[in-house]
């Protein structure tokens, strides 16, 4: 499970980075179900935003993706940032294209939202480098009564403070998702992908409703422990 030290920096700081549940011989074929999936993308799940590709609903795009949301040192470390029983409310692949720009800080839900807390991880498909769009958080800013939005001009400029969350390939962050953060400028030509995915109180709203998405080969192969989290 988690050590002392990673539940402290994880509450405390309000992230963490850890060893992931993909252990090293495993990553490539990690990669190529991704890289399949994003490839193959289409339609409502498949979106192309500023800087970002993502495909939606990895829960139901393979059997590569399983042992993501029911690792237990991240189901543990939601405990300590939701602090109740919850639900994984969404599962997406994202790729970080080459030569894009900063992100702004943002938080992913305000601490003043009816749904929060909520856990948010990143799997890093690739290496997360300074030079490739490594996230950045604002150490302990989960606990700031405002949003980067209430207080910054210039929302992609550095934070005094901030911290770059860098890691080689399947290494795991966890962070509030009330922390300030934002995918630093990756200047390189090459993208850089990640899963990324999000935990929210049983009663909270979710990103997706699984129950209603649910593919029959999906439900075939899953235990328990991961029905539970997607509440069906």
């Amino acid at each position: 499970m988690l050590s002392i030290a990673s539940v402290t920096q994880l509450v405390e700081s309000g992230f963490v980075i850890i060893p992931g549940p993909i252990s090293t011989e495993r990553l490539p074929a990690l990669s190529a179900a991704y890289d399949d999936v994003m490839d193959s993308g289409t339609g409502p799940d498949f979106k192309i935003a500023s800087t970002t590709n993502r495909i939606y609903d990895l829960v139901n795009r393979g059997p590569a993706f399983d042992d993501v949301y029911v690792y237990l040192p991240l189901l543990e470390a939601c405990r300590h940032v939701i602090g109740e029983p919850f639900k994984l409310s969404s599962l997406l692949g994202r790729t970080l294209r080459s030569e894009s720009p900063a992100q702004e800080l943002h938080v992913d839900l305000p601490r003043r939202s009816p749904d929060s807390p909520m856990a948010g991880f990143i799997l890093m498909i690739d290496p997360f480098r300074p030079d490739n769009g490594a996230t950045r958080f604002v150490p302990a800013s989960q606990n700031w009564p405002d949003v980067p939005s209430d207080r910054l001009s210039n929302p992609r400029s550095s934070f005094p403070g901030e911290v770059l969350a860098c890691g080689q390939a399947g290494s795991m962050i966890i962070f509030n998702g009330a922390i300030w953060h934002a995918h630093t400028a990756n200047s390189t030509t090459e993208q850089r992908r990640s899963i990324q995915g999000y935990f929210v109180r049983r009663n909270a709203q979710s990103g997706m409703d699984f129950s209603v998405r649910m593919h029959p080969e999906t439900l075939s192969r899953i235990g328990l422990l991961a029905r539970y989290l997607l509440s069906i």
